[in-house]
C-alpha cells in the first residue's frame, strides 16, 4: 500500500512537550468542569433521554461505525488505529462553546460533556482494545505494544478524572471566582493545545507533508461521520432541533488531546496515529465553527 511507510515513523515529542500537553489537558478539563453544577447531574436524572442518546452515539455508535470505516478505508494500519482511538475518546470541551454559537442546547452539551468524560474513564480503554483488536490490520499493533487496558484506565483517570472532580469542587466552593476564570481557562488551554500540536507537526514536517493529503481526507470523512451519527441518532430519538445540534456537536468534537497523550504514552508516537489525532485536533475546531456558523444563521423550526 502506498502509505504503509508511515507505520515505521515515530514522531519526536520530547518529555517537556509531553508534560506541557498533559498540563494543557488537565487545564482543559478543570476549566470545563467549572461550568458543571450539581443541578446538571440532577437534570440528567430528571431528563435522561438527551444525555443517554448522546452517550450511545459517543461510545457505541461512533466507535462501531468507525470500525466499519477502517475495514474499507485504504490507509496504513497506524492511521486506522488512530481513527479508532479518536472515536473512543469523549467529547472535547470546545463542544460547549460551539453548541452555544450554533444555537443548540448548551445546558445539554455541558451535561453530556461531564457524563461522557466520566464514562470515558472506562469506555475509552475498552473501546480502543475491543475495536482495535477486531480489525485484522490494527490488531498486530495492539499486540506489539502489549496494551494493558488497565494502564490506559489509570492514565485517563489522572488526565481526565482528577481535574474534572477538582473543577466541580472548586466551582461549588468558589462560584464567583469560577465564573470569572472559566472562559480564560478554556481559551488558554485551547491555544496551548494548538501550539503544542502545531510545533510537533512542524518538527516532523517532512513526514507530515508526505501524508497530509490522505490524513486530511481521512479526518474529513471521519469527522463528518461523527457529526452525522450524532444528529441522526438524536433525530431518531425524537429530540428537538436544539438538542440534536448539541448531540451532533458533542459527538463531532472529540478530545483528541487525550488521544495524543495515549499515543505518545503507549504507542511511542506511532506516526499514523499521532498525525491523525493531531490533525483531528485542528480540523474539528474548523469544522465545528463552520457548523456553528451555518446553524446560527438557520431559523429553528419544529
Amino acid at each position: 500500500m502506498e502509505y504503509e511507510f508511515i507505520d515505521s515513523i515515530q514522531l519526536n515529542f520530547n518529555p517537556a512537550s509531553m508534560n506541557i500537553l498533559n498540563i494543557a489537558i488537565g487545564i482543559m478539563m478543570f476549566g470545563m468542569a467549572l461550568d458543571i453544577k450539581k443541578d446538571d447531574f440532577k437534570q440528567i436524572i430528571k431528563s435522561p433521554k438527551g444525555p443517554a442518546i448522546g452517550l450511545i452515539s459517543q461510545f457505541i455508535l461512533l466507535p462501531a461505525f468507525t470500525f466499519l470505516l477502517t475495514l474499507v478505508f485504504p490507509a496504513a494500519p497506524s492511521i486506522l488505529l488512530g481513527m479508532i482511538l479518536v472515536a473512543s475518546c469523549p467529547g472535547g470541551n470546545l463542544s460547549n462553546i460551539i453548541t452555544f454559537l450554533a444555537k443548540g442546547n448548551a445546558a445539554l452539551s455541558v451535561s453530556m460533556t461531564a457524563v461522557s468524560t466520566a464514562v470515558a474513564i472506562v469506555m475509552t480503554p475498552l473501546n480502543l482494545s475491543f475495536w482495535g483488536s477486531l480489525n485484522p490490520a490494527t490488531a498486530p499493533i495492539l499486540r506489539a505494544v502489549s496494551l494493558n487496558p488497565f494502564s490506559v484506565f489509570k492514565t485517563v483517570v489522572i488526565i481526565l478524572g482528577i481535574p474534572l472532580v477538582l473543577g466541580i469542587l472548586f466551582a461549588a466552593k468558589f462560584p464567583k471566582i469560577a465564573g470569572k476564570i472559566k472562559f480564560p481557562f478554556k481559551i488558554f488551554s485551547i491555544v496551548v493545545f494548538v501550539a503544542v500540536v502545531g510545533l510537533a507537526l512542524i518538527a516532523n514536517g517532512e513526514q507530515f507533508f508526505q501524508v497530509i493529503g490522505l490524513i486530511a481526507f481521512a479526518v474529513f470523512i471521519h469527522n463528518a461521520l461523527a457529526f452525522f451519527i450524532g444528529y441522526s441518532a438524536a433525530k431518531l430519538g425524537g429530540l428537538n432541533i436544539r438538542d440534536r445540534r448539541a448531540v451532533s456537536i458533542e459527538v463531532g468534537i472529540q478530545n483528541s488531546a487525550l488521544a495524543l497523550t495515549l499515543i505518545f504514552g503507549f504507542f511511542q508516537g506511532l506516526g499514523g496515529m499521532a498525525i491523525i489525532a493531531g490533525w483531528w485536533g485542528i480540523w474539528h475546531i474548523i469544522s465545528g465553527l463552520f457548523m456553528a456558523f451555518i446553524w446560527s444563521h438557520k431559523e429553528i423550526k419544529e
